[in-house]
């Protein structure tokens, strides 16, 4: 029998009605793209003067903020990355991001210059 390794914090329990927390308890719903605000900005720090767009303010799954990603790298045609839950996107493509999102229904705000 294998150990199951998502039980948060208690070992043991003598109480027969006690119910384990489960660590993927944590995730969150993906709400409707109209009912999400993103923020779009250009960052250029600690990536050795390259430009990249970032996209902040995602609210949902890990899934979902990939697949988000997985589209916007596809349409501009360049690499990227989604963790920590923001999209990060190579070069300066900061206005086809924001047209695309907004075709996918998102409520867009930009940020920075």
């Amino acid at each position: 029998m294998g150990k199951n390794k998502d039980k948060k914090n208690v070992v043991y329990s003598t109480n027969p009605n006690f119910q384990y927390e489960y660590e993927d308890e944590d995730e969150l719903e993906t709400l409707a793209p109209a009912e999400q605000l993103l923020y779009v900005s250009i960052d250029k720090k600690q990536r050795g003067g390259k430009a990249v767009v970032l996209v902040e303010g995602f609210v949902g799954t890990d899934e979902d903020l990939k697949e988000l990603g997985k589209l916007l790298k596809s349409k501009c045609g360049v690499g990227g990355s989604a963790k920590d839950g923001e999209i990060t996107v190579q070069g300066d493509n900061r206005d086809k991001v924001i047209e695309i999102l907004e075709k996918e229904g998102y409520k867009i705000k930009r940020k920075g210059g």
